[in-house]
C-alpha cells in the first residue's frame, strides 16, 4: 500500500479541520507578524504533517530502508558465478643432479573453473530474492506501525491539550467566586471559614492544571521523538478529537486483518525457506572442477595440452545435517506464522474492546452524565447566589461537572488510539457505521 493510502487509513482516526486564525490574529497588521517569518514552533500540526514527518525521519523506517539495501546486495551476491583459478605449475626444477636448473624443467600454465551442479546458483538466486521480499514486506508493516503510533500519539497530544483547557476553565471558575464569596461573607451570609475552603479549591485546581501541563508537555515530545524531532518543535496540534462513531463487528475486522504485512510477510519468508532447503540438498550433489592447460617441457623443446576433471567423493559428508537444518527452519516459520496470526488476532480483539467501551462511555457520558452534571451545577450555582447552597455544595457541583468533562475527554482519546492501533493492523481505513456519529 503507498504511503498516502496508509496516511488516509490513518486519517480517518481522525477528523481534522485546519486551523482557523483568530479574530485578533486576523486584525494583526502583517508588517507586525509576516506568515512567512512565523517560526516552526508557532506554527500549528495537522495530523498529516505529523505522519508525513513520521514517514520521512523516523529512524526505524530509516532502519528497514537499509535492511532492504543488505537484502538487495545479498541478491546480487548470490546471483555471482565461481571465480576461475589460474595456476602456473614448475616440475623438474631446482633439484639436484640434472635437474639442479631449469633444462629438465617441466611448465604448466593452467585455467580452472568450477561447475556448480545440482541447481545451487539457482536456489540460492531464489532465497536470496525472498529475503529482498521479506525485507520489502517487513517496511510495510513498520510503515504502518509507524503511522498507528503517530495517529495515537496526536490523539494524545490533543487530548493533554484539551484536559489543560478543562481545567483551565475550572481553575478560572473558582477564581470568579471570590468577589461573589467576599460579598457574602460581608453581608454575614456565609462563614469566613469559607473564604479558607475556596483558597484550598483553588490550590487544587492549580495543582491538577501543572500536572496537566506538564503531561501536555510529556505528550508533545513522544510526538516529536516519532517525528524525528529531538525536541517539540511545532505549534498547537489541530484536529477534531471529538467526533465518534458506532465501530464495526469484530469478525469483519479479523478478515481484514489477514492482509497485514505482518502476515503476508511469512509467504516470502516460507518461499524463503524453502529455497534455502533445495540449497541445502543441491549442496549434497558434488561440484566439477574443470581445467585446461598448456605444458612445455624444456629438454625437448615440446608442448602439449592438458585437460583435468575432479570430482569430490560424498562418502563422509552430504550435507544431511544442513538439510535437517533447513528442513526445521521451514517448519519454524510455519510455526512463526501461526503465532503471529493469534497474536494479531488477540491484539486486534484488546484494540476492538477498548472502541467499543469508549464509545459506549462516550454515548453514556454524552447522553445523560454531563447534562445532568451540568444542569446540577447551574442549578446550585443560582442558588448559591441566592444563598440557598453553600460553597461546599457549589465545589462539589462544578467538580462533578469536570470529572465528567474528563472522563468524557479520556474516552475520546481512548477511541482515537484503539482506532489507530486497528487501522495499523489492517492496513486501511476503517468502516465505521453511518449514522451512528456523536
Amino acid at each position: 500500500m503507498p504511503p498516502r493510502a496508509l496516511a488516509r487509513a490513518l486519517v480517518a482516526a481522525l477528523v481534522l479541520l485546519p486551523a482557523s486564525p483568530t479574530l485578533a490574529e486576523s486584525a494583526r497588521p502583517q508588517s507586525t507578524r509576516p506568515a512567512a517569518a512565523r517560526s516552526s514552533a508557532e506554527r500549528p500540526l495537522a495530523l498529516t504533517s505529523a505522519m508525513a514527518s513520521a514517514l520521512a525521519a523516523n529512524p526505524r523506517l530509516t532502519a528497514a530502508e537499509r535492511d532492504i539495501g543488505m537484502a538487495s546486495g545479498r541478491s546480487t551476491q548470490a546471483a555471482a558465478l565461481p571465480n576461475p583459478a589460474l595456476s602456473l605449475e614448475v616440475d623438474n626444477a631446482m633439484g639436484s643432479g640434472s635437474y639442479q636448473g631449469l633444462d629438465l624443467a617441466e611448465q604448466t600454465l593452467q585455467i580452472s573453473q568450477l561447475v556448480e551442479l545440482g541447481s545451487k546458483r539457482e536456489a540460492r538466486m531464489a532465497a536470496a530474492g525472498a529475503g529482498v521480499t521479506v525485507a520489502r514486506w517487513e517496511r510495510e508493516a513498520t510503515r504502518l506501525q509507524v503511522l498507528a503510533e503517530t495517529t495515537a500519539a496526536f490523539s494524545a497530544v490533543l487530548g493533554a491539550q484539551q484536559r489543560v483547557s478543562i481545567l483551565d476553565q475550572q481553575a478560572a471558575a473558582i477564581a470568579r467566586l471570590a468577589p461573589l464569596l467576599q460579598t457574602r461573607v460581608d453581608a454575614g451570609a456565609s462563614s469566613p471559614a469559607e473564604i479558607s475552603r475556596a483558597r484550598v479549591a483553588a490550590d487544587f485546581a492549580k495543582v491538577e492544571l501543572d500536572r496537566a501541563k506538564a503531561s501536555l508537555g510529556t505528550a508533545r515530545r513522544d510526538l516529536a521523538v516519532l517525528m524525528g524531532m529531538n525536541e517539540a518543535r511545532f505549534g498547537r496540534a489541530t484536529g477534531n478529537l471529538f467526533k465518534v462513531s458506532a465501530p464495526p463487528a469484530l469478525p469483519s475486522l479479523i478478515k481484514q486483518a489477514q492482509g497485514n504485512p505482518q502476515l503476508t510477510r511469512f509467504t516470502a519468508v516460507q518461499g524463503q525457506r524453502r529455497a534455502e532447503l533445495r540449497a541445502a540438498q543441491a549442496k549434497a550433489v558434488p561440484d566439477v572442477t574443470l581445467g585446461v592447460g598448456y605444458r612445455h617441457y624444456n629438454e625437448t623443446a615440446d608442448s602439449g595440452m592438458r585437460v583435468t576433471l575432479s570430482v569430490p567423493i560424498p562418502i563422509f559428508d552430504r550435507n544431511e545435517g544442513g538439510i535437517y537444518e533447513a528442513q526445521e527452519s521451514l517448519r519454524r516459520a510455519e510455526a512463526e506464522e501461526a503465532i503471529a496470526r493469534g497474536a494479531l488476532i488477540a491484539q486486534l480483539g484488546r484494540a476492538h474492546d477498548t472502541l467499543k467501551a469508549a464509545y459506549d462511555e462516550v454515548s453514556l457520558l454524552r447522553t445523560s452524565t454531563i447534562p445532568g452534571a451540568r444542569s446540577a451545577f447551574e442549578g446550585v450555582e443560582r442558588g448559591y447566589g441566592e444563598g440557598r447552597y453553600t460553597l461546599l455544595e457549589l465545589l462539589d457541583a462544578q467538580s462533578a461537572l469536570t470529572d465528567a468533562s474528563l472522563r468524557e475527554l479520556d474516552a475520546l482519546v481512548n477511541f482515537h488510539t484503539a482506532l489507530a492501533t486497528i487501522e495499523g493492523l489492517i492496513g486501511r481505513p476503517v468502516n465505521l457505521s453511518k449514522g451512528k456519529t456523536k
